[in-house]
């Protein structure tokens, strides 16, 4: 169980650290919380969307084309 729940806890950490350079932003009071949201949050409608690209390649898709982005917030399984 325990195993399990790190398991979960590393994969997400990794995966923002990795999709959204987190580490490497330096916010200050409530920015870092706010933030940390809007990520996870973007990270499971990504998650979601139905391509078999990467996280990275889904997000320069969505920064490319107004219709990926639209598909990609559509996403109502997250």
């Amino acid at each position: 169980s325990v195993r399990k729940h790190w398991s979960v806890e590393n994969n997400l950490h990794w995966q923002l650290d990795v999709s959204f350079n987190e580490d490497y932003g330096r916010k200050k009071n409530n920015a870092a919380v706010n933030f940390s949201l809007v990520s996870k949050t973007a990270l499971s409608m990504l998650k979601h969307y139905e391509s078999k690209s990467s996280i990275a390649r889904k997000r320069k898709s969505a920064g490319w084309s107004d219709d990926v982005l639209q598909s990609i917030l559509s996403v109502d399984k997250f």
